[in-house]
């Protein structure tokens, strides 16, 4: 069984996805696809927490992601892939409500479900590079 938090993180990325995708307004398509997903106000505020903090960082997100896969333009990333990142990143540098390797596991979940064969190995590998930097800068 899929636990409520996954799904609402599903959720957060269909948004991620559609704003990215179609250039809708964030508020809209979290309002929209909260109102038919049958979530928790909990669960519907984490969701809302999540897009709207991607969105607000995701200048800063998308160049985390280029300076960790140098090859791999954010801009030609695979959508679903692309905002996997964009959600896990924010929740692992600026969120801080949830353990990394919780938010890490999380993205690698959905890159399985969502993304192509390969991606929950990108994804993954991704993360792991922005986790060593984010650990490196915790006080010991």
């Amino acid at each position: 069984m899929v636990s409520t938090r996954r799904k609402a993180r599903a959720i957060a990325l269909q948004a991620m996805y559609e704003i990215d995708a179609v250039s809708r307004k964030p508020e809209a398509v979290m309002e929209r696809l909260l109102a038919e997903s049958g979530l928790s106000e909990d669960n519907c505020e984490f969701v809302r927490r999540l897009v709207s903090g991607a969105v607000r960082h995701r200048e800063e997100i998308d160049r985390r992601i280029q300076k960790f896969a140098p090859a791999y333009p954010v801009d030609q990333l695979a959508l679903v892939d692309r905002n996997i990142l964009r959600l896990a990143i924010y929740e692992i540098l600026f969120d801080n409500s949830v353990p990394v390797k919780v938010a890490v596991n999380e993205a690698v979940e959905l890159a399985k479900i969502f993304g192509s064969e390969s991606s929950y190995r990108f994804v993954n590998g991704v993360l792991g590079a922005v986790c060593g930097l984010a650990q490196r800068k915790e006080p010991n």
